[in-house]
């Protein structure tokens, strides 16, 4: 057989699947040239946007390249600086590669129509570079063009006359015709850079400026005015933006984690507080690996569906998922491969992390006076969020220190709240039960002769019976409906004997062991607890302790046939 060399085409329509539609937004392309300004060794990246006209330029002063490294590295899809080497430059390579596949730069073609590359590798260079037309490269793909016959378009020099005033080295990109137009305002793009690149980290020298101005944690104000707590991961004392700008924490939390990881993981005070300038985007909990992140809100893998992860955000550092021969990112570059055995060790550890966070934070809320999680709180602390919630109506009240009086009712109102909703049910099962069984209706306490009810003396408080008893509170109430020349039907049944009696009453009533010795202080805790009285601690636990005793009974009582009649 003869022998014959063979060599791939590639056609140019490989572009799209591996890369050029996977980015969508303008931070994200705005973060690929950072990140290859980055890798170029540049000490900064100048951003210069032109809303009039569409486009935005970004500029480094890295190691630029001539015609060859253009050719043979920038414009050669799938080239690696890891293995094969990066852009020549003055200076080693002292900080760590976030390329990896070499195609990264396709970013640059999805958001704009046209992108034009200059670079020079010192003043005594001329530029060299090109200029994509993504609209010839769409057509240059649907006549199915290899990539070898595809020339770029020569470049515009009009486009570049300012931007390269004092500019020795380094590459400069054009974006034309941005997509979906640079609505994007200067505050929500530097919040965007502020929050995703923490190359500082690694070199102080690393500087991004945007229009003109250097790009700090200033930008990051506002969310960090209402950061409340903080949780910080294994001793994290690197961070400037922890330092500096929060410094309204009501309380910092340290937690370990496995060796390797840091950062910090926030809560603010109210969702909202995590907006990024009104845009509709929060921030959330971020992975960074080598500075860059890599994975935007994290949390969206271990959904625990609870509260508190509307509050959080937060910065995790894991460079040991880059730290080895091993590619664990997606090919977009902004994910890690879901089945990497590192990256699920890490997620199973952030996850018990997470949870034991959302629990303290429950009780740290409660302990600033503010609400937690609602839906996995207990009764006690749901009461002391509708009294919260309640006493919003007296703030400011007057009178000196009204409102620390309110605040110190807290507790006691949260307390007699869910006592009076336990004699509320409790009773009323009573009521339905006792009904359901027949009831009451005539005197069950006279003399042999049936004449009336034996009189009440002073030393006899229960020689009524229960029928004249609840006969007699009804009376008292039309007396007090009287007196205050009330017309309108108080209660749902006002003549339901029923209603007028407590717990002991009705248990007594039923007379089938319901009531028991130790059910006996039910009534002065109770009477206490309907006239708004503040219990002693004593007190609490007492009526606590009698309560567990009073449900058990009704649970008992009705638990079975729901307080139905029962068979004789």
């Amino acid at each position: 057989m003869e022998s014959e060399k063979y060599t791939f085409n590639i056609s140019l329509s490989v572009l799209n699947h591996l890369g050029r539609n996977l980015y969508r937004t303008f931070p994200t392309v705005i973060g690929e040239a950072v990140s290859n300004a980055w890798d170029a060794n540049a000490e900064n990246v100048w951003i210069k946007i032109d809303r009039e006209n569409n486009r935005f330029w970004i500029k480094d002063d890295g190691a630029g390249m001539d015609s060859e490294d253009f050719k043979e590295k920038f414009l050669k899809i799938g080239y690696s600086k890891r293995t094969l080497g990066g852009m020549t430059s003055p200076k080693p390579q002292s900080r760590p590669y976030i390329g990896n596949k070499g195609i990264g730069k396709l970013a640059l073609l999805s958001c704009a129509d046209k992108i034009t590359i200059i670079s020079r590798k010192s003043s005594e260079d001329d530029y060299i570079g090109g200029t994509i037309d993504n609209s010839g490269l769409n057509k240059a793909i649907k006549d199915d063009i290899s990539s070898h016959n595809y020339p770029l378009d020569p470049v515009n020099d009009s486009l570049f006359t300012k931007i390269k005033v004092g500019h020795t080295n380094g590459t400069i990109i054009c974006f034309e015709g941005i997509k979906e137009g640079i609505h994007n305002i200067d505050n929500f793009l530097k919040k965007i850079i502020a929050l995703h690149f923490r190359f500082s980290l690694i070199d102080k020298n690393f500087n991004i400026y945007l229009d003109g101005e250097l790009i700090t944690f200033a930008s990051l104000k506002n969310i960090a005015e209402k950061t409340e707590f903080v949780w910080n991961i294994n001793n994290w004392d690197k961070d400037e933006y922890l330092k500096k700008y929060c410094n309204k924490i009501y309380k910092t939390i340290p937690i370990q984690m496995s060796d390797g990881i840091t950062g910090f993981i926030a809560s603010v005070e109210f969702p909202k507080d995590r907006n990024i300038h009104s845009t509709g985007e929060k921030v959330g909990v971020d992975l960074f690996v080598n500075g860059r992140v890599r994975e935007t809100d994290i949390l969206k893998h271990i959904p625990s569906a609870q509260l508190p992860e509307n509050y959080l955000y937060g910065q995790i550092h894991f460079n040991a998922l880059d730290g080895d021969e091993k590619d664990r990112f997606i090919s977009s570059r902004e994910g890690v491969l879901a089945d990497d055995p590192l990256y699920k060790n890490f997620l199973s550890e952030l996850k018990k992390t997470i949870l034991s966070i959302m629990d303290q934070w429950d009780d740290l809320r409660d302990e600033r006076g503010k609400d937690g999680n609602f839906e996995t709180a207990s009764k006690f602390k749901k009461a002391k969020s509708l009294y919260r919630e309640v006493k919003k109506e007296y703030s400011g009240e007057s009178g000196e220190g009204g409102d620390e009086f309110l605040t110190e009712l807290t507790d006691d109102a949260a307390f007699n709240s869910t006592s009076y909703i336990e004699c509320f049910i409790s009773e009323n099962l009573l009521r339905r039960h006792i009904r359901n069984n027949g009831g009451f209706s005539e005197c069950l306490n006279i003399d042999l002769k049936k004449q009336t009810c034996l009189q009440r003396k002073p030393d006899e408080q229960d020689s009524w019976c229960k029928y004249c008893q609840g006969q007699k509170s009804k009376e008292g109430l039309e007396e007090l409906k009287k007196s205050a020349k009330m017309e309108i039907q108080v209660r749902s049944d006002e003549d339901d004997l029923l209603m007028y009696l407590d717990y002991l009453d009705l248990a007594e009533l039923i007379k089938n062991s319901v009531l028991k010795e130790e059910d006996k202080p039910y009534k002065p805790l109770r009477n206490s607890v309907m006239h708004t009285s503040r219990l002693t601690e004593q007190a609490k636990i007492k009526l606590t302790s009698v309560f567990d005793n009073v449900i058990a009974t009704v649970k008992k009582l009705v638990g079975g046939n729901g307080g139905q009649k029962t068979k004789e």
